[in-house]
């Protein structure tokens, strides 16, 4: 280190040392201090940013996806996830079924767009799974 004086002992001779005599070392300068925060403002923006406890569009499609498609499509298919551009993708295991939901994709849209909170929906993605 060009900033430290020379000195007789090693970096983990002097780390040593210090350790032994109680005086903290330097921080490096790579290191960036970071202001503390209590823990209970961190927790609840984790709660917020994953939906921890909260109702999600995401499970409300899911409580309500057998009336919106019927009780013999929603035993073929079910709703992941919301992608980034919000739209739903839905897992469908047989054909027929995956053509019935196309053909009827903009009335199930509508529904899902009357369920509170998922009004932000903009699309269905089906895919075979």
């Amino acid at each position: 280190m060009p900033d430290q004086p020379s000195s007789p002992f090693s970096r983990a001779a002097r780390e040593l040392i210090g350790d032994f005599r109680g005086v903290p070392l330097d921080e490096p300068r790579k290191m960036r201090r970071r202001p503390t925060k209590t823990m209970a403002p961190l927790i609840e923006e984790l709660l917020v940013k994953y939906q921890i406890g909260r109702h999600s569009c995401e499970q409300t499609i899911r409580d309500h996806w057998a009336e919106m498609v019927g009780a013999a499509n929603a035993a073929y298919s079910h709703p992941v996830r919301l992608d980034r551009g919000n739209s739903l993708l839905v897992l469908v295991s047989h054909g027929v079924v995956r053509n019935e939901l196309f053909l009827h994709r903009a009335s199930i849209l509508e529904k899902i767009q009357k369920l509170p909170g998922c009004d932000h929906v903009r699309a269905l993605n089906l895919r075979a799974g």
